[in-house]
């Protein structure tokens, strides 16, 4: 008997166990870091599609100049939505010359669909408001390690 109820509390254990880890922050990607004008961010780089998936879901604050870059294979026409994502954020889509393509503002918790006005290959999310505090419009280029083979 006690066996028996050992092995339904494992079972209960390890089904639990990875949709709790689902609900955890991605904190340990790498990170680049990227110039945009005088400003400075460090940025965490989603590169495969898990860490693209998952993106700044579940994190509950960042830092003013922090921010995370997607990192898609090809330029194509990039959406994203805000699914578990507890912070408002801001979106600029960017082509790989590191012109900034256009800057959505998106609310958090929502399914609505932001999509990139051009094919691009990076995407960089930063708190809602980095942009505009800073008078980054579109047209902006961004700099950085990511960029520079565009450039040669």
């Amino acid at each position: 008997m006690f066996q028996r109820f050992a092995a339904l509390l494992l079972l209960a254990a390890s089904l639990v166990g990875p949709a709790q880890a689902q609900q955890q922050p991605q904190t340990g990607l790498a990170r680049t870091k990227l110039s945009l004008g005088l400003y400075k961010i460090d940025a965490q780089v989603a590169q495969t599609p898990r860490e693209r998936e998952i993106g700044l879901m579940f994190r509950k604050e960042m830092p003013q100049s922090e921010g995370m870059i997607f990192v898609f294979e090809q330029p194509a026409t990039q959406c994203f939505w805000m699914r578990n994502t507890l912070l408002p954020l801001t979106a600029a889509f960017v082509a790989d010359d590191g012109r900034i393509v256009n800057l959505v503002d998106m609310q958090p918790m929502t399914e609505n669909s932001h999509c990139s006005e051009e094919p691009v290959r990076y995407v960089l999310e930063m708190n809602q408001g980095w942009f505009a505090k800073k008078n980054i419009k579109k047209g902006a280029k961004l700099g950085g390690e990511l960029f520079a083979a565009s450039r040669r």
